[in-house]
């Protein structure tokens, strides 16, 4: 047996929602690299641009929050492909009062941004394999977790700098973990496997006394770039990874 073609994601179809955000596109990019036919499920086409001049690289307007959004999108690429082979979810919906602190966090807006984050991952993966368990060979679903959905967050890092961890996030996170591993269980009898990473922080031009202290803490001295994600997606949804399902894959620069 020949391990050449491990990788190999020819004559796969491949959704990216949230595919026009900083570790979206980096996913859609590599996706099309290994031969996958992407499709970004974005809002934002203008974000999106960059990527289209490609023939294999499809923008799609999605919005996961909206179910009637997520079937219509989603039915229209099965249209387009005849298959779904691929989901990774790195859509990052939230809303404009998301760095407000624990004690200042209105309970509509803590109860939007998990019903909007995590609500959409729920969305889009039962919508997703629902269409991968009637076809040959099922599907592989890759959703964005966090290593704050495993660890509490260290809240020194953030001292002197007007940024903190959104206590939603934990909690979404978190959801998003534990979920994976029910789709892993629920779906797996059609051949669907779902599998999560956790990345550490990734640099986005945060203060540098944030970074600073943040490396400080990391075993690879530095934070993770938008790239390193890269990786992980391609062994979790490509045939190196075929009896891989259920697990949360930490990227995160040995943070923990």
């Amino acid at each position: 047996m020949g391990y050449s073609n491990l990788f190999d994601l020819r004559d796969k179809a491949a959704v990216v929602t949230g595919g026009a955000g900083l570790i979206g596109k980096e996913i859609a990019r590599a996706l099309c690299d290994f031969g996958a036919k992407v499709y970004i499920a974005d809002k934002d086409e203008k974000a999106a641009s960059s990527l289209l001049g490609d023939s294999r690289i499809k923008f799609i307007r999605f919005d996961i929050t909206s179910e009637d959004s997520v079937k219509k999108g989603l039915k229209k690429i099965k249209q387009d492909n005849g298959r779904i082979d691929i989901l990774v979810n790195s859509a990052y919906p939230k809303t404009r009062d998301w760095p407000a602190k624990l004690e200042k966090i209105r309970f509509d807006s803590w109860k939007k941004n998990v019903n909007d984050h995590l609500g959409g991952y729920f969305l889009c993966c039962r919508a997703a394999s629902e269409w991968m368990k009637k076809q040959p060979g099922g599907g592989a679903i890759v959703n964005l977790a966090s290593i704050y959905g495993m660890y509490a967050p260290d809240f020194s890092i953030y001292k002197g700098t007007v940024m903190t961890m959104p206590a939603a996030y934990a909690a979404i996170k978190g959801g998003i973990i534990a979920f994976t591993r029910y789709v892993a269980s629920y779906y797996g009898r059609y051949n669907i496997r779902a599998n999560c990473i956790s990345p550490g922080g990734v640099y986005d031009n945060q203060p540098r006394v944030f970074v600073k202290r943040y490396i400080e803490k990391t075993a690879l001295g530095r934070m993770a770039s938008a790239q390193d994600v890269v990786g992980a997606v391609l062994y979790l949804v490509s045939d190196a990874s075929k009896y891989v399902t259920g697990q949360n894959l930490v990227v995160d620069g040995g943070w923990r």
